[in-house]
């Protein structure tokens, strides 16, 4: 392993190791693998990956994710936490790359190396996330205090950052049509925070949020889960920025309190791993190995193990 890749300076949040980490967890050779591997063993075992708080920011196109994700991180590196940014752009038609807009928008101190942004291409993945995006978490878990994965603007299908995040945050915007359609859509049932920007917007910003209200407060019910709060916020002027934070901060003290949090880590990452088990071995891999069920009961297993996710997607394929 090369000394820009070692685990102790990747901790010490070296801005090189860190980006070099990332670079060989997404390198998609089968070569690369055992590298990869033997990165994210060392990784784990500081142990660090345990108190990082891992908060994902979803929504529409032009809701404003980039600005608002912008004002949080802001918040946070006040309080003294250093914050990783996975920021998933769409892909390029033409080199396959990210087009950088959302890393482009994010508005931060070029100067503090408290804080580490890491653009990534979506590789066209209806799920909005790309297949290395869970391996990266993984790398900047160990090294920052929060990371904060941002996806590219939703469509009705995209719920994949549910799987990567102990913490979902939805914005929307008023007066879009967007409130709406993703409540029909279904894709209110994913976030644990809601966020309806641009109040300062006024009357429809305040529709808005009692219109999601209402949405959550049924599938709550339906469902026998809590509602997530929908709180108002405006990025450019910075209002219910603050309340936004605590309200994320909130959620993941609960999930640590409450002693859940290795039990959803898990099986988020057991969902995941079953998404890219099906990319790889596609529908045959799946039924030979009995049924989607089977096979994340099986990846599970191997990650609860401390199988890394190549090793996880590996054992289980050899598996007959």
């Amino acid at each position: 392993m090369s000394r820009a890749a070692d685990p102790s300076r990747v901790l010490t949040r070296d801005p090189a190791s860190v980006a070099r980490a990332i670079s060989m967890v997404e390198d998609r050779r089968p070569e690369a693998e055992a590298a990869a591997n033997e990165l994210l063993h060392a990784l784990a075992g500081s142990g660090r990956r345990a108190s990082c708080q891992r908060v994902g920011v979803t929504g529409p196109p032009g809701v404003g994710k980039s600005t608002l994700a912008s004002a949080l991180i802001r918040s946070w590196r006040a309080g003294g936490r250093s914050v990783g940014v996975l920021a998933v752009d769409p892909s390029s038609p033409h080199s396959g790359g990210a087009l950088l807009g959302d890393r482009a928008r994010i508005e931060l101190d070029p100067d503090d190396r408290e804080v580490f942004v890491r653009s990534m291409a979506s590789g066209g993945q209806l799920g909005g996330l790309a297949r290395a995006a869970g391996a990266v978490v993984e790398v900047l878990s160990a090294a920052f205090d929060v990371v904060l994965i941002e996806t590219v603007g939703v469509g009705q299908s995209e719920t994949d950052i549910e799987h990567v995040a102990d913490t979902v945050l939805f914005v929307v915007q008023p007066a879009s049509g967007d409130v709406l359609q993703f409540i029909k859509a279904g894709i209110v049932e994913i976030p644990d925070v809601v966020a309806v920007n641009k109040a300062d917007l006024g009357a429809v910003a305040l529709r808005a949020v009692a219109e999601l209200q209402g949405a959550l407060r049924l599938g709550a019910e339906a469902r026998g889960l809590h509602q997530p709060p929908v709180l108002s916020t405006s990025a450019s002027t910075g209002a219910g920025v603050e309340a936004l934070r605590s309200a994320l901060d909130a959620h993941f003290a609960a999930l640590v309190q409450g002693g859940q949090l290795p039990a959803v880590r898990l099986a988020k990452s057991a969902a995941w791993a079953t998404r890219l088990f099906a990319q790889r071995y596609g529908e045959r891999g799946i039924e030979a190995r009995g049924g989607v069920r089977a096979v994340r009961g099986a990846l599970e297993i191997e990650l609860a193990r401390g199988a890394t996710l190549f090793e996880a997607l590996d054992g289980v394929a050899a598996q007959r």
